[in-house]
């Protein structure tokens, strides 16, 4: 992301990470690339109220992309899992065991408590450790109240499953379903977006994207590749600039990328 040059867009595979992102992963994507997020990175230490212009509680590096990056939303996302210590645990209550949850865990500090992410193949969780949870504790998972909590804690039961299912057998590796429309449609958008910042025309666009052959072929006044590229391009800055929001739920409202407004190719 440092260099915005042919040799960094122009490569569709150094985006296939992107097929496997959830939504606040690519709210991520979209808001490092912001010209002026990366400006107030850079003078992080002089603008402390930096961080909630930008809906987070820390400033996180923006060369860092969304397998490495650990930004801490403000406010939290509605499916963040809270543990408490449990004050009055059962005989049968579970331990809380760090080293026992599966995948590659990062560990933020925001000030108030310890929000933990863990990936392992297929699945991303986000765990928010009370201060007073420690290892072995018996612990509570907290479900924010809501207009529809029934809803929510169903989904949320869902992903302890799942972190329950990996821990007692983490897959080495999984096999994918084909990437659909609204996955392919996040990576054409970011490098677009990556080419169009690194100063190329549209028809230099689709030709990264597409090949030089449908340019070729497709490429006139009122034709639908020069279309489609415009639209990536525009659908690009516009969650750049203010839509990423709207993937991290930031508004409060239970959307995501199935609500997406602006115009699809």
């Amino acid at each position: 992301m440092a260099d915005y040059d042919a040799e960094h867009w122009y490569p569709t595979a150094a985006y296939l990470y992107v097929l496997h992102l959830d939504d606040l992963a690519l709210a991520w994507e979209y808001l490092r690339r912001n010209p002026e997020y990366r400006r107030d990175w850079l003078d992080r230490q002089h603008r402390p109220e930096a961080p909630q212009r930008w809906g987070l509680r820390l400033l996180e590096n923006p060369s860092l992309d969304a397998r490495d990056a650990h930004p801490v939303w403000f406010p939290d996302h509605p499916e963040l899992i809270h543990l408490y210590p449990d004050v009055d645990p059962m005989p049968d209550s579970v331990a809380f065991d760090f080293w026992r949850l599966p995948g590659s865990k990062g560990l933020v500090h925001d000030g108030r408590r310890l929000l933990l992410t863990t990936r392992w193949p297929g699945c991303c969780m986000r765990l928010a450790v009370a201060p007073g949870l420690e290892q072995g504790m018996a612990y509570v998972h907290a479900v924010r109240a809501c207009a529809s909590p029934c809803a929510r804690s169903c989904a949320l039961m869902a992903e302890m499953d799942k972190l329950a299912e990996a821990a007692d057998a983490a897959p080495l590796a999984v096999v994918r379903c084909r990437p659909g429309p609204t996955a392919l449609l996040e990576l054409h958008t970011l490098q677009a977006l990556d080419a169009t910042l690194a100063g190329a025309s549209l028809r230099e666009v689709a030709a990264g994207l597409f090949g030089p052959a449908a340019v070729a072929d497709g490429w006139h006044a009122d034709g639908g590749l020069r279309s489609k590229v415009r639209r990536l391009v525009r659908r690009g800055r516009e969650l750049m600039h203010d839509g990423y929001r709207r993937l991290a739920q930031l508004d409060r409202r239970e959307e995501g990328r199935s609500t997406q407004p602006a115009e699809r190719p």
